[in-house]
């Protein structure tokens, strides 16, 4: 009974530890490494540019935004069902080119993971100008 409970614990701690702590992103410090995304996303209007917007990017499937001209990987990756949040963002960001092979997005990426949980947490937000 003892051991049942202690490899429980020890799983749900491991478990835990594994999840990244998105909810610690801070929207402010974000909305300034979004700075880095700006010439290219706008994520306060529903204003495509060099990327598509980011406009409740949050729960959005890939390659959904209205107007804007996707690549194939990203047609591709939108018609198996692939839906944005959290996890996915954190690791496109990490390395977009890695993450969706072909796609269009020229930006190398973001290495840092506060900034990657800070921008997370901007876009959860739904900044508004």
């Amino acid at each position: 009974m003892i051991r049942t409970a202690i490899a429980a614990a020890a799983l749900a701690i491991a478990a835990a530890g594994a999840t990244p702590a998105f909810a610690d992103g801070d929207a402010e410090k974000g909305r300034k490494v979004f700075n880095k995304c700006k010439a290219c996303h706008d994520a306060e209007a529903e204003k495509n540019k060099v990327g598509p917007h980011l406009v409740g990017i949050m729960g959005r499937g890939a390659a959904s935004v209205e107007g804007f001209k996707y690549s194939d990987a990203m047609i591709a990756k939108g018609a198996e069902g692939f839906v944005w949040d959290e996890d996915t963002i954190a690791e496109y960001l990490k390395d977009p080119k890695g993450y969706i092979p072909k796609n269009k997005m020229a930006f190398a990426g973001l290495k840092k993971d506060d900034d990657i949980e800070d921008v997370i947490a901007y876009l959860k937000a739904d900044p508004k100008p």
